[in-house]
């Protein structure tokens, strides 16, 4: 960061002498985990700069923002509609959670053998670290796990500015009644946050902005497929989070532009590793900023990343929304249906998912799957023995990882990715 922001990290409440040792950290981490890789993409620059400055001039535009009248609504899902957020002039912002931080504070609140991307959060503000829920005029929870159910209530008592969206389980004709409802109660709420009411024009232009965003991330998806890979799995998963809390049309404007740079490098046979080098696709929980260490272990292996099954992926982008509406009702209907297109691992039957991550697959011409669950995350982590079980009967080689936030299991992590690449080579 070339600007000095501790005033107005100090204004917003941060532990300044804790906030600067965790930018240390983590820029340490970017300098050897991303700027040390070789044969980048030139336009990855602008992503570069966008991570420099994600607790800086990124935060200085949402204060600017709220200063003109806007709200900021903090998320941590994919089943909060962002084109609602937009339709009231609202910032959408993904909140930190991708960190080990703060988790003796957050243990105050929440049990120890919680996963690590709640305890994240909590963690996060419990110490003082994350300027983006400082800024949040309303952050929204989604029942997508009981311990995300659960720990949105001691959030909301630590915050007191939490609303909870009720995702179905199930998706009978039930469940999509109830989540209809649940997009119009959420409608509602942002009205009476921003003080705007929710108009055909203002969706249309919403719609526009994301599904303009989703098709920027299905071109470098597809971009991905090419043999050697033009980008390295590491920046691709970079520019999905970055997804989360950038500007939406400047990040769309900035993708298209690398995306551009891309299709050269594709033509020129120019890739990020050799041609022939392991592919690999990861499957399963989300991995939110600064949650790296899967990436950096398989490219630092020889292989290459060829895409994210996950939410901060392909699931996040896979289906745009259809704009052809003529009212606000009918409009809810219709992003109501398409939030319910997504194959979060908290339905039941999920057999969506498993055709999905085969598809997937031949598409990106993967030669192995990596299914990665996070410690504790039991949907995850149940569900993974289903997709092992279906890309068996495919195949498909398959390798199961639980972890957490944590460095200490590099080396064994390192080991078994090792081994796995072996096997690929082998078949």
């Amino acid at each position: 960061m070339s600007t000095d922001y501790k005033e107005m990290w100090n204004d917003l409440g941060l532990n300044i002498d804790a906030h600067d040792g965790l930018l240390a950290v983590l820029t340490n981490a970017y300098k050897d985990i991303y700027l040390s890789q070789k044969n980048r993409p030139s336009a990855m620059g602008y992503f570069d700069f966008v991570i420099s400055e994600v607790h800086g001039l990124r935060i200085e535009e949402l204060i600017k923002a709220k200063e003109l009248g806007k709200k900021v609504i903090g998320t941590f899902c994919i089943f909060v509609p962002e084109e609602l957020i937009l339709a009231v002039d609202g910032v959408c912002i993904g909140l930190c959670s991708g960190a080990e931080v703060g988790s003796d504070s957050a243990e105050t609140h929440i049990p120890r053998n919680t996963c690590a991307l709640i305890k994240s959060f909590i963690g996060f503000k419990m110490s003082g670290l994350c300027p983006y829920v400082e800024t949040t005029d309303l952050i929204v929870g989604e029942t997508t796990c009981d311990g995300k159910k659960k720990a949105y209530e001691a959030f909301g008592k630590i915050t007191g500015k939490v609303y909870v969206m009720e995702v179905p389980h199930k998706k009978d004709d039930a469940d999509k009644l109830l989540w209809k409802q649940e997009i119009r109660q959420f409608a509602e709420k942002l009205q009476a946050v921003a003080s705007k009411d929710i108009t055909v024009e203002k969706l249309r232009q919403a719609v526009r902005v994301v599904n303009e965003k989703r098709l920027a991330l299905q071109r470098l998806s597809n971009l991905r497929a090419n043999d050697p890979a033009p980008i390295s799995g590491l920046d691709a998963l970079l520019i999905n989070q970055i997804s989360f809390f950038d500007d939406p049309v400047r990040f769309t404007a900035k993708l298209n532009e690398l995306c551009d740079e891309l299709e050269l490098r594709v033509k020129a046979a120019t890739g990020v590793a050799p041609k022939g080098a392991p592919r690999v696709m990861i499957a399963g929980s989300p991995m939110a900023i600064p949650n790296w260490k899967l990436h950096a272990v398989i490219e630092g292996s020889g292989a290459v990343v060829v895409g994210e099954e996950a939410c901060v992926g392909e699931r996040n982008y896979r289906t745009l929304l259809d704009e052809t509406f003529d009212t606000v009702s009918q409009a809810l209907d219709m992003i109501a249906e398409r939030y319910l297109t997504i194959d979060c691992a908290c339905f039941t039957p999920n057999d969506d998912r498993l055709d999905n991550i085969k598809i997937m697959a031949e598409k990106l011409r993967a030669d192995g799957i990596i299914h990665y669950a996070l410690l504790f995350c039991t949907i995850y982590m149940m569900e993974s023995y289903k997709v092992g079980n279906s890309l068996k009967e495919h195949d498909i080689p398959f390798l199961r990882i639980e972890t957490d936030y944590s460095l200490e299991d590099m080396g064994q992590l390192k080991t078994r990715v090792e081994a796995f690449l072996e096997m690929i080579k082998g078949v």
